[in-house]
């Protein structure tokens, strides 16, 4: 069996599908001999951004890959092409892919080929769900995806709450979607914790953590009126840690900041390396994650595979990801998650028996098992 997957997702400062990508190549290279697959080719497009600025260098993490295969147009492009039958571009380009029996499109997309079975990634429906959520751009997913699976011989997904949404909203047979479950960063990775030094930037107070892209999807809003609480009410000692980069419409989340009394206890320290953010993990009194939607939510994982209490939504994925390794709670309450949040800082036996726990299930999932079942999904449509 031959396979092509797709790294389009990946920047030089890998978030979220960029994860996915590198940790399923890692994963896949090391599968093929075991498992009688061969990898035989990564593709990558450029964005349609970069290549209209002429940006087509394949990110410098996918160097160290074997066939790489630039593919000089946008994903958005070779949708306009694949209406065309028989299109002799699109033919030009499968030629590079040397007759794989699989091409395996990571981000919401799939190459139209004409002689391979065609996998299609579908992370979540926050384009249709929550429209309100996501940029503009995210919002044009709701064709691309539907054009897509017109052609898909195969969806996969990593929760099985995602899968109940893709059945209910875009009429995929649940015949047609496996489901293959995500894995920390950290996963499979010698790491001494014990040996990990604290970031500078953390100061020296106990702190709530987030990780995560600021937008509103993420709820970090209430997340500082949660923390606004504690301060004013338990006089915690805390202090606040936002990690992750600035994402769509962040500038409220920024004026919350600026405007909050307790300004000066709330850090935002934007993109940190993996080291960097393990170890903030590991330093974390609690880790937070109110999200109001997720696919996987893959920072509750990490957090957990590293020794961090969590309190996180009762929404969407969430709950099927932590099991009863953390403490959920409702997102849109403010005061209910400043009560769990206290609760985990206050309790110590709390506090270890989900540390506990999240050690447990986080020992559960790994990026070998991922791989296994993504090759049991391949085998599945040939």
């Amino acid at each position: 069996m031959k396979v092509v997957f797709e790294a389009t997702s990946v920047k030089d400062k890998p978030s979220g599908v960029g994860h996915y990508v590198l940790n399923m190549l890692d994963a896949l290279y090391a599968l093929q001999q075991p498992e009688s697959f061969y990898l035989s080719g990564v593709s990558y497009y450029p964005g349609l951004r970069d290549w209209l600025l002429g940006n087509w260098a394949v990110p410098s993490l996918l160097h160290k890959y074997s066939r790489v295969l630039f593919l000089p147009l946008p994903v958005r492009i070779l949708g306009i092409l694949s209406k065309i039958p028989n299109n002799p571009i699109l033919e030009k380009l499968e030629s590079k892919f040397d007759s794989p029996d699989i091409y395996h499109g990571t981000n919401f997309a799939v190459y139209p080929c004409r002689h391979s079975k065609r996998v299609m990634n579908i992370y979540d429906l926050s384009f249709i769900r929550h429209p309100n959520y996501v940029t503009s751009v995210v919002r044009t997913y709701n064709h691309r995806v539907r054009q897509c699976i017109q052609w898909t011989d195969l969806v996969i997904t990593n929760a099985e709450s995602s899968k109940q949404e893709i059945v209910e909203y875009l009429g995929v047979s649940p015949d047609h979607i496996r489901v293959t479950p995500l894995a920390s960063r950290y996963s499979g990775i010698s790491l001494d914790i014990d040996k990990l030094k604290r970031p500078s930037q953390l100061g020296e107070s106990p702190y709530i953590l987030l990780v995560s892209t600021l937008e509103p999807r993420k709820n970090v809003l209430t997340l500082i009126q949660a923390f606004e609480q504690l301060k004013s009410t338990q006089k915690i000692e805390h202090q606040l840690i936002l990690i992750g980069q600035k994402g769509w419409q962040f500038e409220p989340i920024l004026k919350a900041i600026e405007e909050s009394p307790w300004k000066s206890h709330i850090h935002h320290l934007g993109y940190l390396s993996d080291h960097e953010v393990a170890a903030s993990y590991v330093y974390a009194d609690v880790f937070a994650y109110p999200s109001f939607y997720e696919g996987f939510g893959l920072p509750v994982l990490e957090a957990m595979a590293l020794g961090c209490p969590v309190v996180t939504s009762n929404q969407s994925s969430l709950p099927e990801v932590a099991g009863d390794a953390a403490l959920l709670v409702n997102p849109s309450d403010a005061e209910e998650l400043a009560d769990g949040l206290y609760r985990v800082i206050s309790d110590r036996s709390l506090r270890q028996t989900l540390i506990d726990r999240g050690k447990a299930r986080a020992a559960t999932y790994s990026w070998q098992r991922t791989a296994q079942e993504t090759l049991a999904a391949y085998r599945s449509i040939l």
